[in-house]
Order: C-alpha cells, then sequence, then structure tokens
C-alpha cells in the first residue's frame, strides 16, 4: 500500500471519529432521556396534548421555562410557564398531591417524615424511578445544612408518582409523567435551575392560614420561618415574577 492510500485512510478514519463525537455531542437532554421506556411512552402518549394546551396559553413549545410551588397542607402543586424571563408566569396546571407524610413545618433531620418547606430546584431526572418517574430536589439546600441536625439532616426528596410517601412530594402516574415531560423539555431549552417552592399553607386562603396559625404559635422560631415563607409567596403573587431569595449566615431566607 503506497503512502497516499494510507493517508487517505487516515484522513477518513478521523473523519469518521469526528462525525461520531459530533453527532453525539449533538444529541439532546430529551432524546438522551427517550432512551428510557418510561420517558419514550410518556412523550408518545402526553406530548401532543401539552403542546395543544401550551398553544392555547401562549407558550411555545418546548417550554423554555417554568417554575413549581406546592403546599402542604392544601395538597396541592402548581405549575408555571412562560417564554421568557421578561414575561409573567402563566399557570399551567394545578395537580393534587395525592398524599402527605408528617406535619407542618420545615424538615430539620433524617427520619422525621417530614416535607422540607422552603426554597429548592430540581436535581436529577430519574427515569428509572421505583414510583414511576421521579425529579430529586437540592434538599437539604443551604439553609436546611445550618438549621437541621449536622450529622443527619436527611435527604433523598423527590417529586414522584405513585401516590406514596415517607417524607417526598407524590403525585399520580399520569400527572407525574405530564410533570417529567415538562422539565425535560424546560432544561433542554437551557433552564439548569427549575425551582421549586414548597409552602406549608396557600397564604391567600383564610382556612388554611388559621390552621397554620394554631399549629405554630407555640413555636415562634417556625413561625418566624414561615414568615420567610409567606413574604416569597406574596411577591410572586403580585406579579407573577420570581422573587430574588438569599440566605443569611444564620440560614434565615432574605426574600427581596
Amino acid at each position: 500500500m503506497d503512502i497516499f492510500a494510507i493517508m487517505t485512510r487516515s484522513i477518513l478514519f478521523a473523519f469518521s471519529l469526528l462525525l461520531a463525537v459530533s453527532a453525539q455531542a449533538q444529541t439532546s437532554f430529551l432524546d438522551g432521556q427517550k432512551n428510557y421506556p418510561s420517558v419514550a411512552s410518556a412523550v408518545k402518549t402526553k406530548q401532543d396534548t401539552l403542546k395543544k394546551q401550551c398553544a392555547l396559553m401562549g407558550i411555545q413549545w418546548p417550554v423554555k421555562e417554568m417554575y413549581i410551588r406546592s403546599f402542604k397542607y392544601d395538597s396541592q402543586m402548581e405549575v408555571w410557564v412562560r417564554n421568557n424571563n421578561n414575561e409573567p408566569f402563566k399557570l399551567f396546571k394545578t395537580y393534587k398531591v395525592c398524599a402527605l407524610a408528617g406535619t407542618l413545618g420545615p424538615k430539620r433531620m433524617e427520619g422525621d417524615f417530614q416535607v422540607p418547606e422552603g426554597f429548592y430546584y430540581i436535581t436529577e431526572f430519574n427515569p428509572k424511578s421505583d414510583y414511576h418517574l421521579s425529579l430529586k430536589l437540592n434538599y437539604p439546600n443551604q439553609s436546611d445544612k445550618l438549621l437541621s441536625d449536622t450529622y443527619k439532616p436527611g435527604g433523598g426528596i423527590y417529586i414522584h408518582g405513585s401516590c406514596v410517601t415517607v417524607g417526598c412530594i407524590p403525585i399520580n402516574d399520569q400527572q407525574i409523567e405530564e410533570l417529567y415531560i415538562l422539565a425535560a423539555s424546560a432544561k433542554n431549552s437551557g433552564q439548569d435551575f427549575i425551582p421549586v417552592h414548597i409552602f406549608p399553607v396557600r397564604y391567600n386562603k383564610p382556612e388554611s392560614v388559621e390552621y397554620l396559625t394554631r399549629i405554630v404559635k407555640d413555636n415562634p422560631v417556625v413561625q418566624k420561618f414561615e414568615d420567610q415563607l409567606k413574604q416569597a409567596f406574596e411577591l410572586f403573587d403580585k406579579d407573577k415574577q420570581l422573587p430574588v431569595i438569599t440566605i443569611s449566615k444564620k440560614g434565615e431566607y432574605m426574600i427581596m
């Protein structure tokens, strides 16, 4: 074989490798998720309906930005969407949270069966969950680490299907399929941090607030904590924009 033939084969081989690497790089997050049967099935059965629902609201598909907020006592989870950060969020759907562990108040240690309260975001998509599909939250966040049990604050908090829980946020399988596709689409569109805010109650519902007041009236520490969450709830409800939330050195939420 002459030198020209050897060089030609080497160039062709290098080019084929480049194409293979390029093809791998172009595989989107959502495409990767669809390699799992549970996600592929959800996309097949739910995506067209979600696209039509978004179109009716003036929301582009795939979803560009989303925000989730959940209310423990009221057993509800809201999904909000928008096209860009210059627009207010629009309420897309409200799901029923179909099981609840613990009581009102933040999670402070492993094994307390409490659903966390506070400000989180999705860190992991689990297409092989024991609970159909699941979305992991970044509990414990920095506030939880400062205020919870130092050695065992707990962890493994998810939004998931199957309607059972020991401290997570469960919805039914049909709903988690929709939520999972929406979240995967938003991540695929470039939203790296999908916020999830967990409140004890709907602060605009008097009977819920009355119940919370009774629960925390003898615990000023929890009462102060819940007031911080209320500020964030009210700011969002005012203009449908997410407030800026920071955490002090004491672990307190600072709402701006």
